[in-house]
């Protein structure tokens, strides 16, 4: 695309007159309505087209703002986005870490407010890069919170609301980031739109190019999972009470995952159900490690010569240092037992959570920080070979993170397997989970599925949709045949490419502006001021 020279780009007209920005009563209430949206968007809400929405909405609320007022309205916009997204936090950890956590992800989107207003002279010389700018700096904001700090937390993606849009069909071609970074160019395209606010051709030549965006994909082939298949179980055994005291009651969640496999297996021999291949368990269906309590062995032993077939079990593993614990997938074959070199130890496990990080520096703050465990990290992907399929296990949250499914994936998985314990959260976050197996599954062109303890569990095709998914707080069995093979996506092939060019390019942006904000005159800086005291 060549761009006209300054002199001669058509002036950008505002929502009141050609520079002002919106007067600030009116974008703090854009920046509520956009947090609000974005909320909206993600499950259990799945009002997707919200998303570019509240990207439309903060970005005309940040637009030829001062930079501190751009942060400010940003991290309100997070603030009512991230806040309700991860109320569920507070039943395994209280009040506090669910403010510390929610505030953190805030600062994210106040990077983003912040960014708009600082690229504010290039989109006013040239207009038609305001969507381009829009979604570079919602992917490049994903990117950082995606990986800082203590390995980031990728919850709440743009990406993650589009389970039931055109959209997700973009992530087989460039992942997570290539659907954000569309999501946020339409949402780019209508802050043009609001911030013009005529009637002319133009606005539907805008409107029409912000649908494209969002519907094209549809257009976008999808070659979807074939070849041999393999019968698949997954067993959500349930627990006996939710929060965090489910743990106290170990044995009765594994009783309840053996039981459920061996009523499994009378249906099987009754011809009620197809003899699976394989059996998976959810995250901690045994938090008794079967590997040093006999009790706990025998029952799994007795679970699985019964099915016939390998559980992958979701297990505690010990360690002879008091709370250093491996969360991990170990293959349990019957006749022959535990096979430890088919398991996978969870690479990634979750700060404050599963692990205090500085946990020196934090103990002189509170002596509450020992009261968390010391879960150690794997540091090889979960790629098991169970005999008959080859699986690419991640556990729990680990699903958020692109790398971690990769791995598994360029390490050869022909299906894909989240092992979670939802007990001690609520079904909106095990909604919001599974929305994040949909588009693994799509993005790499494998079948998928989630097994929980207490829901929502389920299979997802290669396409992403939904199949035999479970209710929330129960028990439950489902069997499905799952495809095993399928050709590479654009994706997965491209890896973290899409991604770094992405970045690169946000980063050109951000210095490439400052010759414009040098020429940015006083009497420009006076309107933003003037705009921002009323």
């Amino acid at each position: 695309m060549t761009l006209p020279p300054p002199e001669l780009a058509e002036p950008a007209a505002g929502p009141a007159s050609a520079d002002r920005p919106l007067r600030l009563p009116l974008a703090v209430a854009f920046a509520v309505a956009a947090g609000l949206a974005l909320l909206l968007a993600q499950p259990p809400y799945d009002l997707w087209v919200l998303s570019p929405i509240g990207i439309a909405l903060l970005a005309v609320a940040v637009r030829r703002r001062r930079l501190r007022a751009g942060f400010g309205l940003g991290v309100l916009a997070g603030v009512v986005y991230f806040f309700p997204l991860l109320h569920w936090t507070t039943i395994a950890g209280d009040w506090l870490p669910w403010v510390m956590l929610s505030l953190l992800q805030s600062l994210y989107i106040g990077l983003a407010g912040l960014a708009g207003a600082w690229l504010s002279p290039l989109a006013d010389r040239w207009p038609a890069l305001w969507p381009l700018l829009t979604g570079l700096i919602w992917t490049t904001s994903e990117f950082l919170r995606d990986r800082t700090p203590f390995g980031g937390f990728p919850w709440g993606r743009i990406a993650f609301s589009q389970g039931d849009a055109p959209t997700l069909r973009l992530a087989a071609y460039g992942g997570a980031p290539l659907v954000t970074f569309a999501v946020a160019v339409a949402g780019g395209v209508w802050a043009v739109l609001l911030w013009r606010r005529d009637t002319s051709w133009r606005s539907a030549v805008l409107s029409g190019a912000g649908m494209l965006i969002l519907f094209g994909p549809l257009l976008l082939p999808l070659t979807a999972a074939s070849g041999p298949t393999a019968t698949v179980a997954i067993v959500q055994g349930n627990v006996p009470r939710l929060g965090l005291d489910f743990n106290a009651q170990r044995r009765a969640v594994l009783d309840n995952h053996v039981g459920a496999t061996l009523q499994l297996a009378a249906d099987v021999a009754a011809g009620k159900q197809k003899q699976p291949a394989l059996v998976v368990w959810p995250e901690n269906s045994s938090d008794i490690d079967p590997l040093r309590n006999d009790d706990a062995a025998d029952l799994i032993q007795k679970a699985a010569d019964t099915i016939k077939a390998p559980i992958l079990v979701g297990t505690l593993q010990r360690t002879d240092v008091p709370r250093n614990n491996y969360n991990v997938g170990l293959l349990w074959n019957p006749g022959t037992g535990p096979d430890r070199a088919q398991q996978y130890a969870k690479r990634h496990p979750v700060p404050f959570a599963e692990y205090m990080p500085l946990r020196s520096i934090a103990r002189h703050v509170s002596d509450k920080v020992d009261l968390v465990a010391n879960m150690l990290a794997g540091n090889t992907p979960g790629v098991i070979d169970t005999g008959a399929v080859t699986v690419g296990d991640v556990i729990c949250f680990e699903v958020a993170y692109d790398g971690l499914v990769r791995d598994v994936v360029d390490g050869g998985a022909q299906i894909l397997t989240v092992q979670t314990n939802n007990a001690t959260f609520d079904e909106a976050e095990a909604r919001q989970q599974l929305a994040m197996v949909r588009l693994r599954a799509v993005e790499h062109g494998k079948e998928a599925l989630m097994v929980s303890t207490v829901g929502v569990s389920g299979f997802v095709d290669s396409e992403g949709a939904v199949y035999g998914s479970t209710g929330f707080n129960t028990a439950a069995v489902v069997v499905r045949d799952m495809n095993l093979s399928g050709p590479r996506t654009l994706a997965t092939r491209s890896g973290i490419g899409p991604e770094a060019v992405i970045v690169s390019v946000t980063v050109v942006a951000l210095i490439g502006v400052l010759p414009l904000r040098r020429r940015w005159t006083a009497n420009d800086r006076d309107v933003v001021k003037g705009s921002e005291e009323r």
